[in-house]
């Protein structure tokens, strides 16, 4: 099992370029079951979660041609097997991505309940919730959900959807059926996370008629078919937010190339407060760390707040800051699994159900650690580039989830890390 191993104290300095986001790319994949026509995706990460969605959709009987690095061609003009099998969705939630356009293109889907990050329970009630009200049967069986039209119906309905709290692959799936469904829908209550409206630039592009993404009301006018499409895959905001991070954790410096300052404006303000310097223009950020970081204290909430996928990097800063900081997660149980391992590394933090209160300490000393879930593993990393002497980070499977060869752009920005088995 491969592991990372890190000798702490080099500032980060240089130039890097953020990849296309995971959790745009992964929805975009699935929105090429809705069209018998060949779409084609730029900026594609490298990443397993990507790979493993690849691997889904073929198995459904799309076609996959990668004729360049970070290009597909995809093309789902004949979906033989409408289904997700457990071993295929057991290693990444967002399987259940496929759910809306399978029902919305062909009326029937049969998708295994998902997997992923051992992050709490992430109930998918709202996805059947919402496409129930849009017509769809759907029962769970043996660990299935198991959908298909209303008897008499050959189409999805428009419906107004208001889920109970705010889902993002949730509006990702009912935007995706929507798009082929008779009528209008509404969704109320919609994520307004950047990845949102990616992917309806996508759907608008395939000839999807779609309003108000970005914004908490998303409207649909549903169509009979879509068509081929090319577009480019946004920037990852949680890489751009973890490498912000890191240099201002080892008192670099640092621009990254593509970022998208409007996505992260939550995080740049607590690392402008911490101490960091940041200036933005078109396409990038650069970042300058302080010789020693303040702390700050700061809650997680949905899009514009501050991001739960950036709670445990931001953590790590706080760490080695100067003061006591709070931090609240707010969105998901079980999120502190980073904690022990950090204190490992002789951070000082103690948790009380959602909140953990951190207190500075001068320096983190190098020690075996290991990687609980994706952001946990990230939060280690940058633990590993501040401690003192040899730092090695276990269990980086889940780092390479939802991280494009990390420890290779960390390289050519100056730090020692190397992949070890």
């Amino acid at each position: 099992m491969d592991k990372l191993l890190i000798r702490g104290g080099r500032a980060l300095k240089g130039t890097m370029t953020v990849s296309g986001a995971k959790n745009a790319a992964l929805p975009e994949l699935c929105a090429t079951l809705l069209t018998d026509e060949a779409v084609t995706l730029r900026n594609v990460p490298k990443l397993q979660d990507i790979a493993t969605m690849v691997k889904l959709i073929r198995h459904m009987g799309v076609e996959v041609q990668q004729p360049e690095d970070g290009v597909m061609r995809l093309c789902a003009q004949r979906l033989e097997q409408p289904e997700a099998p457990y071993d295929l969705v057991k290693t990444m939630r967002a399987s259940v991505l496929v759910l809306g356009p399978l029902l919305a293109r062909l009326g029937h889907a049969r998708v295994s309940l998902p997997g992923g990050c051992a992050i709490g329970s992430r109930p998918v009630d709202q996805h059947i919730k919402g496409l129930q009200a849009m017509g769809a049967q759907i029962e769970v069986e043996h660990g299935y959900m198991v959908a298909r039209l209303a008897p008499g119906r050959t189409r999805l309905k428009g419906a107004r959807i208001t889920t109970d709290m705010v889902t993002v692959t949730g509006t990702e799936n009912f935007l995706m059926a929507a798009c082929l469904a008779q009528g209008e829908t509404v969704l109320e209550n919609a994520a307004q996370e950047p990845e949102i409206p990616d992917l309806a630039e996508l759907l608008i592009a395939m000839g999807a008629k779609i309003e108000g993404h970005g914004t908490s009301k998303i409207r649909i006018q549903g169509v009979e078919r879509l068509h081929a499409a090319q577009h480019q895959v946004v920037a990852d905001r949680i890489e751009a937010g973890t490498f912000l991070c890191a240099v201002a954790a080892t008192g670099g410096e640092v621009v990254l190339q593509h970022a998208r300052a409007d996505h992260l404006e939550a995080v740049i303000e607590k690392l402008q407060a911490a101490g960091a310097q940041i200036e933005s223009g078109e396409g990038f950020i650069r970042i300058r760390g302080p010789a020693r970081l303040t702390a700050q204290s700061f809650r997680t909430t949905e899009y514009p707040g501050f991001p739960t996928d950036m709670q445990a990097q931001f953590m790590t800063l706080n760490c080695i800051a100067q003061g006591a900081s709070k931090v609240t997660e707010t969105i998901f149980e079980n999120r502190f699994m980073h904690v022990n391992e950090l204190v490992r590394l002789g951070a000082q933090i103690q948790i009380d159900g959602k909140v953990a209160m951190v207190e500075g300490v001068p320096q983190l000393s190098g020690a075996t650690v290991m990687a609980t879930d994706l952001r946990a593993s990230a939060s280690l990393v940058i633990a590993g580039l501040v401690a003192d002497g040899e730092t090695v980070v276990d269990r980086i499977y889940h780092l390479d989830r939802g991280y494009d060869r990390m420890e290779a752009k960390l390289s050519r920005l100056g730090a020692d890390i190397e992949r070890i088995k």
